[in-house]
């Protein structure tokens, strides 16, 4: 699991008030905030973040849809996996991966291994009013946001619940949610 140490100077002579040793990936459900709550758990760290979904999307030079329409599913998980390795490695970070990035196997095992894993979850009604607002979800394509979750839920879940650290996400700003993280990190 990821030591937070005492503060010290970073680049920059900027003086942050955690340093991590080990990249920190957030996981969970699409919609659970991974990019917007890591954005903030990054730069309290004083650390890169990187979206494992737009790395993807740059090293493709496709979207997460058009490689789903084209490719498959597991074409997709297997360029996934590639790309989660690669990011881990270096500086540590925060890295927010998709949705279903830790139920691949190997991935999952990747991430427990090299990084500290934080699994964000959130009552399914939260995630369903979430990602209703955007429409680029290729598992939620025509499909009710809620049912599909539900489904995905009852899989995923108990692979999320292998992360070593659970935090909720909720209805409250995510600088909320940053804050038990840093709690939990610091534990």
């Amino acid at each position: 699991m990821a030591e937070l140490h005492p503060p010290k100077k970073r680049k920059h002579g900027v003086q942050n008030a955690f340093v991590i040793d080990r990249p920190v990936v957030l996981v969970g459900m699409m919609g659970v905030g991974k990019t917007s709550i890591g954005k903030r758990l990054a730069a309290r760290l004083g650390t890169p973040f990187v979206d494992a979904d737009e790395e993807i999307e740059k090293a493709s030079g496709l979207s997460i849809t058009e490689i789903f329409a084209k490719f498959g599913e597991e074409y997709f998980r297997d360029g996934e996996r590639r790309v989660i390795a690669r990011l881990i490695e270096g500086e540590p970070k925060v890295i927010a991966t998709g949705g279903g990035a830790f139920v691949n196997d190997d991935t999952r095992a990747l991430i427990l291994d090299r990084a500290t894993s934080i699994w964000l979850n959130a009552d399914v009604q939260v995630l369903a009013d979430r990602v209703s607002r955007r429409s680029h979800r290729p598992l939620l394509k025509g499909k009710d946001p809620v049912t599909v979750l539900t489904e995905l839920g009852k899989v995923r879940n108990p692979l999320y619940a292998a992360a070593n650290l659970h935090i909720r996400s909720d209805t409250s700003p995510h600088v909320r949610t940053v804050e038990n993280i840093l709690k939990a990190l610091a534990a």
